[in-house]
């Protein structure tokens, strides 16, 4: 008999849901031929350790680097360290380094691929006082990453764009740091609607003009670009700006809401993806982008159909909080033995929100074993007073 939940409504009501309860997909895939996908993962938070929310993060480094490896086995990359994990929002640098220690060696190990973001958050908020102060964090951490191995993401640093006074100034941090890495670096532009405090990056809030800068940085060095990943949720921005760039620089979607546009492509362009979205949906990716290598753009895209309400959701305003339901679809799916996250970011979204969570997540056959997820799902109502 199927199983039923009774689920709170953002309209104040309980409804009574039946779960469908199959899980579509494999259990892996191979690496794809025709685009390079990361996806950007979560770390699991050591759920007995004695923290409040200012503590240093307290990792479970075997469940964290397990589902590294659940990603690999799909056949995605993982992108570490970044705001997926929680950076700027629990996961400090000192954290950073224990996590790209640790997961570049894993990838070495399974021989997945990786990148890892490198940023200034090292720096006390507010205390960059020149430009070199920033260069000098960035080098660090740059320095950091490549000294394991890894590839760097140069994410955004918001002391730059705190003292930043226009376009030169980003001209100069970017293209000092550029100059000095090993291996060509993914910029991340990442939009304020993840991160409020990087208004105006690039040195102006008229994203026409951003993107400009943006463009110039990567066309004086080409060499030192891998590529970008645009982070905005602005598809006509992303499409205008991967025209732009560069032969053998590559647009790494970020659009978590309408990925299959993005990567499937126009014919003349297409973007790779480094996705949040990719640690949710992980087995409906590898199955897309599979059927994307044997030219059948119709089933690709047919089976991202029913991922995208799910992503929406997550991701949908205050964005900065879809930390909270990507963390929540890995415990409802058995990859984590709790729903408690780095600086109790659990909380960031409400009930209502994790209910419709788990029946999107349903809908697009991602519960990889549906009676753990009701389980699980029960125990989160009984807390709430909703079962």
């Amino acid at each position: 008999m199927p199983e039923k939940l009774r689920m709170p409504t953002r309209e104040g009501t309980l409804i009574d849901y039946t779960v469908e309860g199959n899980f579509l997909y494999a259990d892996g895939g191979s690496q794809p031929r025709t685009r390079l996908p990361y996806a950007a993962v979560h770390v699991v938070a050591d759920a007995l350790a004695d923290t409040t929310p200012v503590s240093p993060a307290a990792i479970d480094w075997e469940a964290t680097l397990a589902f590294r490896r659940h990603i690999w086995r799909y056949g995605l990359g993982v992108a570490e360290a970044m705001d997926t994990a929680q950076r700027g929002m629990g996961l400090d640098w000192q954290a950073c380094k224990e996590l790209i220690r640790r997961s570049v060696a894993e990838a070495k190990a399974a021989g997945g691929r990786i990148v890892c973001g490198a940023q200034t958050d090292q720096l006390r908020p507010d205390s960059a006082r020149s430009l070199e102060d920033v260069i000098a964090a960035y080098e660090e951490q740059c320095g950091f990453v490549e000294g394991e191995g890894g590839q760097v993401v140069l994410m955004a640093s918001r002391e730059l764009a705190r003292i930043a006074t226009g376009p030169d100034d980003y001209l100069k941090v970017y293209g000092r740091v550029l100059s000095q890495l090993e291996r060509p670096a993914l910029i991340h532009w990442l939009g304020e609607a993840f991160d409020p405090l990087l208004a105006g990056y690039w040195g102006s809030a008229d994203l026409d003009r951003a993107m400009a800068t943006c463009l110039e940085i990567i066309r004086a060095q080409p060499l030192k670009v891998d590529g970008v990943k645009l982070s905005l949720l602005d598809q006509r921005r992303e499409i205008v700006m991967r025209s732009g760039l560069p032969n053998g620089v590559r647009m790494y979607t970020g659009d978590d809401f309408d990925y299959p546009t993005t990567i499937g492509g126009d014919g003349e362009y297409h973007s790779d993806a480094l996705l949040g979205a990719f640690d949710v949906i992980a087995p409906a990716a590898s199955a897309a982008l599979a059927a994307l290598d044997e030219g059948d753009k119709i089933r690709f895209e047919r089976i991202l159909e029913p991922t995208v309400p799910l992503s929406r959701h997550i991701f949908e305003a205050p964005t900065f909080y879809y930390k909270t339901g990507v963390v929540f679809v890995a415990y409802l799916n058995g990859h984590q033995d709790h729903f408690k996250m780095v600086g109790g970011l659990e909380s960031g979204r409400s009930t209502v929100h994790l209910a419709e969570t788990f029946m999107l997540a349903d809908r697009a056959g991602l519960l990889r074993d549906p009676e753990l997820a009701v389980d699980r799902m029960r125990a989160v109502l009984k807390l709430a007073g909703a079962d």
